[in-house]
């Protein structure tokens, strides 16, 4: 009789399973369905049933497709989105989370780490991801927000525990990868002032750290962009998110700022190469710089910017004027001045940037708009008398005006505020005689 009953139960899961499988097929193909979905409210029975369940540790086969349904329906539906975090979503999912993970607290905002734990199994890492995507779809608009007290605690609360998302292992190196990619993710979304917890942990015998604060958790991150940077494969979509936390988290802190500087721009000593040349990290990023697209250009050039603690010179130094020009350009930086970034000034006033021997042997050999010392040219007016160096400049400048004139090429300058302007007069300088004889 036991036995029956246990039958019926597992073939009722199995009926509730299949059932929330087509319900989340419907809902992410049907407009219609997701108004339906919404009109009709079904999103607070859905809340109810996640926020009552006692057995997130050893859980039935639907709670997955619950938790992906309420996904689909908050992501493709704005208004649910809204609905959700108003009925204490983040605390409901919060604690999703807090018991898939098993979660022991040491401290207010500090869990426990152990080392010896077992790796987190597919099914319980396949859960903390779909809670973690609803997580995002409902806080990524407060990121630019100031949190009140009690939101603040909250999201804190909840970064303790994706410190343990980031630490912790998986049963496979490509679903730690995943998961490690939607804490970034939640992370980047979330109040900025709230990530402190991250780098409030004390510091263990074999810590990562940085002027005494730990870097446990920035060294995870760390590794995980340079993952990043070596898949090739989707790269805008896994980059974006990890090179803004970064960039975000070094401005903010100088302590992270100097551990990432240490790893990614360490002083340099070999200029023999392009900055974009190589394997390191650094000449990956500076190779995105010139990518094609803006938004991921963009983020790789503001922490290389931010790394050099947001010095035009210095940036240059780094990654060579050509690379450098287009962020200086977007920013009005083109004529050297400071990045005008008051809050964050007294974050970039103590450290300095010494060359070393090696470089300062060779600085007055470095083509700035290369990055490199490059190889002696021989000098292309050797040989020519004065006035034959004085002919040849001549007709240079007829090319030039001509390539302007005909809107080949437009001149350029810099204006007060640092952008390019276009210069005005060398179209009105009158025709030389050589342009006369090209048109006749």
């Amino acid at each position: 009789e036991e036995e029956e009953e246990e039958e019926g139960e597992l073939e009722e899961e199995a009926q509730r399973k299949e059932a929330m499988k087509v319900l989340c097929n419907v809902v992410y193909n049907s407009a219609w369905a997701q108004e339906r979905f919404s009109s009709l409210r079904l999103l607070s029975g859905l809340i109810q049933r996640l926020s009552s369940s006692v057995s997130w540790l050893s859980p039935s086969s639907v709670q997955f497709y619950e938790l992906r349904l309420m996904f689909l329906i908050t992501a493709l539906r704005p208004e649910l989105s809204t609905q959700l975090q108003q009925e204490g979503g983040v605390p409901i999912l919060t604690t999703a989370l807090e018991s898939c993970l098993d979660v022991q607290w040491k401290e207010q905002y500090e869990c426990v780490l152990d080392p010896a734990a077992p790796p987190i199994s597919l099914e319980a890492s396949q859960r903390i991801v779909e809670v973690l995507k609803i997580l995002f779809t409902i806080t990524y608009i407060t990121h630019k927000q100031e949190p009140s007290e009690d939101a603040a605690a909250l999201y804190r609360h909840l970064v303790a525990i994706l410190r343990l998302c980031l630490m912790r292992k998986c049963l496979l190196p490509e679903d730690t990868d995943e998961l490690q990619g939607h804490t970034v993710n939640l992370l980047s979304a979330l109040p900025l002032q709230c990530l402190d917890v991250l780098l409030t942990v004390p510091l263990q015998p074999d810590s990562e750290q940085s002027l005494g604060v730990n870097m446990d958790c920035v060294h995870t991150l760390l590794m995980f962009m340079e993952r990043r940077l070596e898949s090739g494969e989707k790269i805008k979509e896994k980059l974006t998110p990890i090179l803004n936390l970064l960039t975000e988290s070094c401005r903010a802190h100088r302590e992270t700022r100097l551990y990432i500087r240490k790893h990614i721009l360490p002083p340099l000593r070999d200029v023999s190469q392009r900055p974009e040349e190589g394997t390191t990290v650094k000449s990956r990023l500076v190779r995105l710089m010139t990518h094609l697209d803006t938004d991921l250009k963009h983020c790789a050039a503001d922490l290389l910017f931010v790394l050099c603690k947001e010095n035009v010179r210095r940036f240059v130094k780094y990654t060579g004027y050509g690379n450098a020009a287009g962020l200086l350009a977007t920013r009005g930086l083109l004529g050297g001045q400071r990045a005008r970034h008051s809050s964050s000034e007294a974050q970039y006033s103590s450290d300095s940037d010494s060359d070393t021997e090696e470089y300062r042997q060779v600085k007055d050999r470095i083509n700035p708009v290369t990055g490199r010392v490059e190889a002696e040219q021989p000098d292309p007016m050797e040989g020519m008398t004065e006035e034959e160096k004085e002919e040849e400049a001549k007709r240079l400048i007829m090319l030039f005006n001509k390539l302007s004139r005909e809107n080949i090429i437009q001149p350029m300058g810099v204006d007060e505020e640092g952008k390019l302007v276009p210069m005005k007069g060398l179209e009105e300088n009158p025709e030389s005689e050589s342009d006369k004889e090209d048109k006749n």
